[in-house]
């Protein structure tokens, strides 16, 4: 299993863009989370779904990762989100993720995104990785 540092220094070296950080990976899933700027809110003061859809994603594809190591061409096949609440925008976004299943050609996952400091989930996704055959 990757430690939280590696897979760090993975997303800052291949994914610059992204400004997620993984707070833990452990045995269970991972933790990661993202920092709400005022670009990322709609109208209305709400974080937007693709921002909360983009942080299940890298919270998957983390987990996949943390697991298999680091393979080129994990790639998702799947996403579906239910957004449940209003997100606070002026508290980071975190997302735990633990994956269900991790075969041999898929991985399935499921993400609980909150707010940080609140104990009622914004938003849950489930998904799917297609992994390489060979790894």
């Amino acid at each position: 299993m990757l430690t939280r540092d590696e897979m760090a220094a993975f997303l800052a070296a291949e994914f610059p863009q992204t400004r997620v950080t993984v707070d833990a990976i452990d045995p269970d899933g991972v933790t990661l989370a993202h920092a709400i700027t005022e670009a990322e809110l709609r109208p209305g003061g709400t974080v937007s779904g693709p921002v909360m859809m983009a942080l299940a994603d890298v919270a998957l594809y983390v987990a996949v990762l943390a697991r298999i190591g680091i393979v080129p061409l994990a790639v998702t096949t799947n996403l579906s989100i239910n957004f449940l609440r209003k997100p606070r925008a002026d508290r980071r976004l975190l997302a735990r993720c633990r994956l269900i299943k991790l075969g041999r050609t898929l991985a399935v996952g499921e993400v609980w995104l909150q707010s940080d400091g609140e104990d009622e989930p914004v938003a849950h996704a489930t998904g799917t990785y297609a992994l390489p055959r060979e790894r």
